[in-house]
């Protein structure tokens, strides 16, 4: 194909984790240098973010895409590095987003199955690829820092829910209201939203500040099918269509802190598609926190080359 001056281009392959996009960028991604994967988030959020839109925006992708951007691991013990990003911003860590890496990396060729560690801006995760294609993600620590937190939500009142880090900030309520149904996501995102801009509003914070940005609402499953159903609000006012890898280590600290769940246990996760995670945890002795381990599926869907003509008014993506 002939190279045009006016173009440059993204290769890109896609994947979905129990019906969750992600879009992993393999060529064609801004130099962020060298150093910790949390130097080089700071340097795409503050040089390149147009780079973000590219990738997620429309006219190319859409707002429930999540972006991968393939790194050379800071630490050299691990087969790769990630930064993960959404529609209007980064992730620190990204469960499903993890579980198509893996995928997406044995797809390509450049991994078998075993244990594979990956780099992420908040610290090294494990992936173990089994051999029938299904993958296990042992997250970042993972703990509670408020329980039966009360927040009060104009026009629906009070309410009761926990506040916990899965490698992104959680608040999660048990929802005795809505049914939790691909038929209902509409109400459940108005539902969710209200009560994250509450949270806001009330400046009620994950530790040291840090924004709520994910609100994952609950409700028993059928006991033969899963121990808990779930429907998560991610930062972009879009839902999580799996069972949601960093949702699901926040609910297992929560389960854990309650003494309802313990070390080695497996927790059959349902989301809104009813997709299922695994997901089960050790405890570091040292700090009380738990180690959790989510088993989840993913499936190569596409490659793609991006094209960005330097004459197109939507080149980085069409503005909010």
């Amino acid at each position: 194909m002939q190279i045009h001056p006016d173009m440059q281009y993204i290769r890109v392959i896609d994947s979905h984790t129990g019906g969750e996009p992600t879009r992993v960028v393999i060529e064609g991604g801004p130099d962020l240098g060298t150093g910790p994967l949390s130097e080089r988030l700071k340097r795409l959020q503050g040089l390149h973010d147009s780079f973000r839109r590219t990738v997620i925006k429309e006219p190319r992708g859409s707002d429930v895409l999540v972006g991968a951007l393939l790194c050379e691991p800071a630490d050299s013990t691990c087969t790769a590095g990630v930064i993960f990003f959404n529609n209007v911003g980064y992730l620190g860590m990204c469960g499903h987003g993890v579980i198509g890496l893996v995928v997406t990396l044995s797809h390509m060729g450049k991994i078998k199955p075993g244990t594979h560690r990956i780099d992420t801006p908040v610290g090294i995760v494990t992936a173990t690829l089994h051999p029938q294609g299904k993958v296990t993600v042992e997250n970042v620590a993972s703990y509670r820092s408020s329980k039966d937190l009360i927040v009060n939500v104009p026009g629906i009142g009070d309410i009761c829910g926990d506040i916990a880090w899965g490698g992104n900030w959680f608040f999660l309520t048990e929802d005795r209201i809505h049914s939790l149904s691909q038929q209902n996501v509409e109400e459940l995102t108005e539902y969710a939203w209200k009560i994250r801009q509450a949270l806001k509003a009330q400046n009620i914070t994950g530790t040291t500040g840090a924004d709520i940005d994910h609100i994952e609402l609950f409700t028993p499953a059928h006991p033969e099918i899963a121990d808990s159903k779930n429907f998560v609000l991610c930062p972009g006012k879009v839902y999580d269509r799996s069972p949601c890898g960093t949702g699901t280590s926040a609910k297992l600290a929560c389960l854990y802190a309650n003494g309802k769940l313990a070390a080695g246990q497996v927790w059959r996760q349902q989301g809104i598609l009813d997709t299922i995670f695994e997901g089960s945890f050790e405890v570091d002795i040292a700090t009380g926190n738990i180690i959790p381990s989510i088993t989840g599926a993913a499936y190569v869907t596409g490659e793609t080359k991006l094209i960005l003509d330097a004459n197109d008014p939507f080149r980085t993506g069409i503005p909010q």
